[in-house]
C-alpha cells in the first residue's frame, strides 16, 4: 500500500457521505467520485450506454441529445434494476469494472498528494476497498435514510425502501470501518471528528 492516504468514504445511501466529500474538497483535498464515474460510464455514445439500451430497449432511451445522441432515461433505469436484483447485478457487472478503472487512472494522476477521497457508496459490495488505507463510514439511521430519499429524490416509501435494501446494512458497514462518522444529528455536526481524523 502506498504512503499516501487513500480514505474510501462510504455509507449509505442519503447518509450524508456527498456533504462530507464536498466539505473535504472544499479544503483542497482531492475526492474522487465513484457516482461520476459510474454515470460517465453509460454516457450518452458509450459502449455502456449501447449495452443498456441493447438489453432494455426503448424503455429506458430518453430524448437525444443536441449532438443526436440518445441519452438514458436514469429513472427508468433506477425503476428496472431496483426491482429486479438480476438485472441489478447485471448494471453493476457492466458499470463497476469501467468505475475501477477510472479509480486507478486518476489515483496515477495523484500519486503526489498526501491524501486522495475515494467517495464510492459501495465500496464494500464492488470489492474496491482493495483501493483504500482506511475507511470512513458516514452513519446515520435508517429512518433518516428512508426520510432524506423521500424528501431529496421524491420517492415513493417503497422506492426509498428498495433503494436501502439494494446495499450492504450500514450496521455491517460500520462494523468493517476504521472510523464511524455520525451523521443523525444537527446538520454539521460531523465538522469536528472529520477534522480530528485528517
Amino acid at each position: 500500500m502506498p504512503s499516501q492516504r487513500r480514505i474510501g468514504l462510504t455509507g449509505g445511501i442519503a447518509s450524508g457521505k456527498s456533504s462530507v466529500g464536498c466539505w473535504l474538497s472544499d479544503h483542497g483535498i482531492p475526492v474522487l467520485d465513484a457516482d461520476r464515474y459510474a454515470r460517465d460510464a453509460i454516457a450518452p455514445d458509450s459502449s455502456g450506454c449501447r449495452a443498456v439500451l441493447e438489453r432494455y430497449g426503448t424503455d429506458v432511451a430518453s430524448h437525444r441529445d443536441k449532438t443526436e445522441k440518445i441519452e438514458l432515461n436514469r429513472k427508468a433505469l433506477a425503476d428496472i434494476v431496483f426491482s429486479d436484483a438480476v438485472e441489478r447485478r447485471w448494471l453493476e457487472d457492466l458499470v463497476h469494472p469501467l468505475v475501477r478503472k477510472a479509480f486507478t487512472d486518476e489515483l496515477q494522476q495523484l500519486e503526489q498528494a498526501p491524501i486522495v477521497i475515494l467517495m464510492i457508496p459501495l465500496l464494500y459490495e464492488s470489492g474496491l476497498d482493495s483501493l483504500c488505507s482506511e475507511i470512513w463510514v458516514v452513519n446515520c439511521t435508517e429512518k433518516q435514510q428512508r426520510q432524506r430519499l423521500i424528501q431529496r429524490n421524491g420517492l415513493t416509501p417503497q422506492q426509498a425502501e428498495q433503494r436501502i435494501q439494494a446495499q450492504w446494512p450500514l450496521s455491517r458497514k460500520c462494523q468493517l470501518a476504521d472510523q464511524v462518522i455520525d451523521n443523525s444529528n444537527a446538520p454539521d455536526a460531523w465538522k469536528p471528528k472529520v477534522l480530528s481524523l485528517l
